[in-house]
This record gives structure tokens, sequence and C-alpha cells, in this order.
């Protein structure tokens, strides 16, 4: 069922999409949570991944006070895998109407069939990248199952936040 918070929440994302100026990433709350690597990696983002990725952690650690310094880093992070591809706001909301779930991970793929590689996957290419920059291993093993968190109690609460927005 869908709710009202969704449905406002998927509207101003749509909208953030197709007009990056009205993104407004606080880097300087990201800045305070991550590591030197991991927020490097964060800045490379798009300012509408680091704009998204910010109101996760925010509303994740209003719901979780208690969350842990790696699952508000793994927040920021847990879309990072999608940055393999420029932004491009009409891809982006194609592969968030359709992406089958036939997509291999590899090997890396060109035009829509890595646009729905890259939706399938980023989970992955975002733990992977994290590892190869040296950022925590718990923190790309949050990123890694925020889609699927196979009993990880914190993988869930990201999932169940990320899902609102």
């Amino acid at each position: 069922m869908l709710s009202v918070e969704w449905l406002k929440n998927t509207v101003w994302r749509t909208a953030v999409a197709l007009v990056p100026k009205l993104a407004e990433a606080d880097d300087r709350f990201a800045k305070r949570l991550l590591s030197a690597v991991e927020y490097r990696l964060y800045l490379e983002m798009d300012v509408r991944d680091r704009d998204h990725a910010c109101t996760v952690t925010k509303a994740l650690l209003a719901e979780y006070p208690d969350a842990s310094s790696e699952l508000l880093r793994a927040s920021l992070l847990h879309d990072v895998g999608k940055m393999k591809a420029r932004y491009n706001p009409f891809s982006r909301i194609f592969a968030a109407l359709y992406t089958p779930a036939s997509v291999p991970a590899t090997p890396p793929l060109s035009g829509l069939r890595g646009l729905w590689q890259i939706k399938r996957h980023h989970h992955r290419y975002g733990a992977q990248m994290i590892r190869e920059a040296g950022g925590s291993e718990r923190v790309a093993q949050i990123v890694a199952r925020h889609h699927a968190p196979a009993g990880d109690a914190e993988a869930s609460r990201l999932k169940r936040v990320d899902e609102r927005f």
C-alpha cells in the first residue's frame, strides 16, 4: 500500500532529478560522520544522490537515535555504486519504473542493459568501491545488504528508511 509520505517524497525526488538546483546536499553534515576516504567517495556522487543520502541519513537518525556510526556512514554511501554511470534523470526514472530481475552483475554492460545493471547491482558496486577506497568493511557490508538485509538488523533499518524516500 502506498503512503501519502511515499508519494510526496517520490514527487519531490522526481522534481529534484529534473531540476538539480533543487538539491540541497548537506555536505557539512556528511563530513562530520564520514571518514576522510568515505567523504571523498561521497563527494564524487552527483549532488542529487548526495541530497537523497543526507535526507535518508537524517530520517534514519531521527527514527533510530541509537544508530551506530557505521550505519549512518553506510546510509550516506548507500547509493555510491550508482555513480558508475553519469546521472541522467530520464534514465533514472525509467529504471525506477522498470528493471528486469535477470540482469547479471558482470561483465559491465552498456546502453539500456548497463542502466538496468547499475540499478539492480549498485549496492554491490558501492560496497566494492568503499572497500577499494580503504573505507570501513562494516560500512561496505551494510551498503551491500541494504536491499536484501538477510538478518542484518542495521541493513534492515537502512532499507526501511530508504524505501520511504
